[in-house]
C-alpha cells in the first residue's frame, strides 16, 4: 500500500534554505501578516508563545518544532508577560550574526532557529492544502536528537556550518511532518492519517488512482457506513472525499507532466480518466489551460527563490 504522506512530501520536494538564529531576551512581540513561504520554529532554549489568526495560542518549548504552512496572519511573543508596546518592529542585528528581540543587553532567555521552509514544487498551493494550518511537534525522540544537533551546529562556528544547517533542518521538517500524522489536531492530511478507517480509505486512493472509485467504495475500505464516512472524512481532512481525490489525482498529473516522460493519454489512464480528451477537459476546467500547454509552459523553480523576501525579516 501506498503511504500518502510520504508521496505527498516527495512531490513537495521540502527545502529550508533560510534560517536565522534568534535570541530574546524579556518581554518581546513579533507579528507577520504575509509570509511568502512556509514558516518553521525551531526553539533551542527557553520558550515561546504563537497565536494565529483564528485565536488559537500555543506554546513552544525547548525542543518543540513549529511550522506553519500558511503563514499570513501569526504573532508570537515571550514568555515573560508582554504587551503591545513591546512589539518588535524591526530586531536588532547582533555583531556575530542572528538577531535580538526583547532587551538588547538583558541576559538570553528565548533561543531558536526561525525561517523559510521552500515547498519547490510548482505545485505546491495544491499539495500543502493538504497539510493542517499549523504543526506542532514536541516529546518525539528522533525529532530531539536532531534538535540537539541543530542547535550544536548554530552556536559553533565550525567549517560547513550553513550547508550543515541547511541538510539538518530539511531532515527535521520532514520528520516533523511524519511525527505529526499521529498528533494533529487541525484538519488535513495528517489528522486523516492518524485515524485508522480514514487511514485504508487514503492509502487505497493513493495506491490505486486509476480506479474509479466512489464514495461507497471508500467507505467500503474503511469499514463505514456511506454517510458517516463522509461526514468523518470531511471533520478529519477538511474537504470531501472526491475532491480528495480530484486534488490528489491533478497533483499526480502535474508531476508526471513535468517530468515529460510520458503521453497525455497514458497519464489521463494512470490517474483514473477513460480518454485523454476528458482527462485534458478536467485540466483545462481545474488549471485553466490543457495538459500539452502546461507541459510545454512549466519551469524548473529557480534556486534561491523567496530570498529577497527572506531578507531584513526576523528570520
Amino acid at each position: 500500500m501506498a503511504d500518502p504522506l510520504a508521496q505527498i512530501v516527495r512531490l513537495l520536494r521540502p527545502g529550508a534554505p533560510f534560517s536565522k538564529c534568534v535570541t530574546g531576551s524579556g518581554p518581546w512581540r513579533v507579528r507577520r501578516t504575509q509570509s511568502p513561504n512556509p514558516y518553521y520554529v525551531a526553539v533551542l532554549q527557553g520558550s515561546m508563545r504563537y497565536s494565529d489568526q483564528q485565536g488559537e495560542e500555543v506554546v513552544v518549548n525547548a525542543g518543540d518544532f513549529i511550522l506553519i504552512p500558511f503563514a499570513q496572519d501569526f504573532m508570537m511573543w515571550s514568555a515573560a508577560p508582554s504587551n503591545d508596546n513591546d512589539m518588535v518592529i524591526d530586531p536588532v542585528i547582533l555583531p556575530g550574526g542572528g538577531y535580538r528581540v526583547g532587551s538588547v543587553n538583558g541576559p538570553v532567555d528565548m533561543r531558536a532557529l526561525v525561517g523559510y521552509c521552500l515547498f519547490q514544487s510548482e505545485d505546491a498551493t495544491l499539495l500543502s492544502s493538504l497539510l493542517p494550518g499549523v504543526v506542532v511537534v514536541r516529546g518525539q525522540h528522533r525529532l530531539s536528537m536532531l534538535m540537539q544537533l541543530l542547535g550544536d551546529e548554530a552556536v559553533d562556528s565550525r567549517p560547513g556550518r550553513e550547508v550543515v544547517l541547511q541538510h539538518l533542518l530539511e531532515v527535521l521538517l520532514i520528520e516533523a511532518l511524519r511525527s505529526s500524522a499521529k498528533l494533529s489536531h487541525s484538519p488535513g492530511l495528517l489528522r486523516g492519517l492518524s485515524d485508522d478507517r480514514l487511514a485504508a480509505a487514503l492509502r487505497a486512493m493513493h495506491t490505486r488512482p486509476e480506479r474509479g472509485w466512489t464514495v461507497v467504495e471508500l467507505a467500503r475500505e474503511a469499514a463505514l457506513s456511506r454517510s458517516g464516512f463522509h461526514e468523518r472524512f470531511q471533520s478529519a481532512v477538511g474537504m470531501a472525499p472526491m475532491e480528495y481525490l480530484k486534488t490528489w489525482r491533478l497533483a499526480l498529473a502535474k508531476d508526471l507532466l513535468r517530468k515529460r516522460e510520458t503521453s497525455v493519454s497514458e497519464i489521463a489512464r494512470s490517474i483514473g480518466y477513460r480518454s485523454a480528451s476528458a482527462f485534458s477537459v478536467a485540466f483545462l476546467r481545474e488549471v485553466g489551460m490543457t495538459p500539452a500547454r502546461y507541459a510545454r509552459d512549466i519551469r524548473a523553480p529557480q534556486p534561491g527563490r523567496g530570498a529577497e523576501a527572506f531578507e531584513g525579516a526576523i528570520a
